[in-house]
């Protein structure tokens, strides 16, 4: 079951909120809006979006009580939520115990589903979990090589996150394709990740126990010896939060190069800065290289998916990350991979075994959906 339609009434964000002056956008069929003025909390955020919905001139509502639910992305589901799920008192308390798995994110999603519940009080409060997708993966391939005890005690183990745009995109690109298939989603933006779809379901993917490990991302490391860890803290007397905030915050991209947006890393390349150079080389290999291990969990390979914000918008990754990548039998097109646009795309050749394609990914779709589909039921 879907949505009967997929039209978007309106849309908007805010961001930097708590800072001197934060940006706001609102759009609806007729009339958009952008504003730039301080935000310092996130109720005084949602508040803004409520007048903006019930504004008599460019709103869509008349009161909030039309609103019947609200859906939010939940990073961190842990083992709890394999499903998207109506917020209760408990609901929350799960959401809260995880926050030492993704504290970057599950209470930011607290003060948000709080402020929401009193906002809109009578519509039902949904949490959709990145984690959720991803408990299909099978215990070979989410459980770690550690004691028994921390998995079966402390849920040690793969969670996997971007769930949401893997499932999003994988199901484009299997009614594409018209039939189940083997796919590898790349997702790259700021925080990246990969995952090993088979028949819609997810195998494996590159994230685990927390967002921290796997591919290069933007300010974090991804995979990395352990003992490096070890030797910064015993040998080189940072704390472990110092090397917390060293691997989450201070590493990847920025860490390489000195920054975290791939268009300044690409320029910078092209100007001939070598550390950037370097940095995209490594970026594309380690993808390559996991291509490779997913393509051997998968026994085969029908399709390639790049989205989100790098995976959508630059060529010049695709193309790096497809190189030399004829034993898989994956060929890209140059002049299709330099075709910018908001639909489904090939960009392969015609000879190329592997299909690869561009999904623009839309997160707040699926969201819309799951919510509807479990309201319906």
């Amino acid at each position: 079951m879907i949505m009967p339609t997929n039209e978007v009434v309106c849309s908007g964000m805010i961001d930097r909120i708590g800072l001197e002056t934060s940006n706001i956008t609102f759009k609806t069929a007729s009339n958009s809006l952008e504003e730039i003025l301080p935000i310092p909390t996130h109720k005084v955020g949602l508040q803004k979006v409520a007048d903006m919905l019930l504004d008599a001139e460019k709103g869509v509502i008349k009161t909030t009580s039309e609103i019947k639910a609200v859906g939010h992305r939940v990073v961190h589901g842990g083992s709890y939520f394999s499903d998207t799920t109506i917020i209760t008192e408990e609901v929350k308390e799960k959401i809260k115990e995880l926050s030492e798995l993704a504290p970057l994110h599950n209470p930011a999603h607290l003060v948000g589903i709080n402020v929401a519940e009193e906002i809109f009080s009578d519509a039902k409060q949904v949490a959709v979990f990145d984690t959720a997708f991803h408990q299909t993966i099978p215990v070979e391939a989410y459980k770690y090589a550690i004691p028994n005890f921390l998995l079966t005690e402390h849920k040690v183990r793969v969670y996997g996150f971007h769930g949401t745009s893997h499932k999003y995109v994988s199901e484009k690109a299997i009614s594409y394709l018209e039939k189940n298939s083997k796919i590898i989603t790349i997702h790259l933006g700021n925080g990246c990740s990969m995952s090993a779809v088979k028949d819609g379901k997810s195998i494996d993917t590159t994230m685990g126990f927390s967002p921290a490990n796997g591919l290069i991302m933007g300010t974090r490391a991804g995979d990395i010896d352990q003992s490096v860890i070890f030797y910064l803290v015993k040998n080189l007397g940072y704390t472990p939060d110092e090397v917390n905030s060293i691997l989450l915050k201070q590493s990847g991209m920025l860490g390489l190069t000195g920054y975290s947006d791939l268009r300044d890393i690409e320029s910078k390349a092209e100007e001939g800065d070598k550390d950037c150079k370097l940095a995209l080389l490594m970026n594309a290999y380690r993808i390559r290289k996991t291509i490779g291990s997913y393509a051997a969990a998968l026994n085969g390979l029908d399709a390639i998916i790049f989205t989100a914000g790098i995976g959508e918008n630059s060529s010049f990754m695709r193309n790096l990350i497809c190189t030399d990548m004829d034993y898989f039998g994956i060929q890209i097109d140059k002049e299709k991979n330099q075709i910018r646009s908001k639909e489904l795309r090939e960009i392969n050749t015609q000879n190329s075994v592997v299909k690869v394609l561009v999904v623009p990914t839309d997160e707040e779709y699926e969201i819309a959906n799951q919510v509807f589909k479990l309201l319906e039921n």
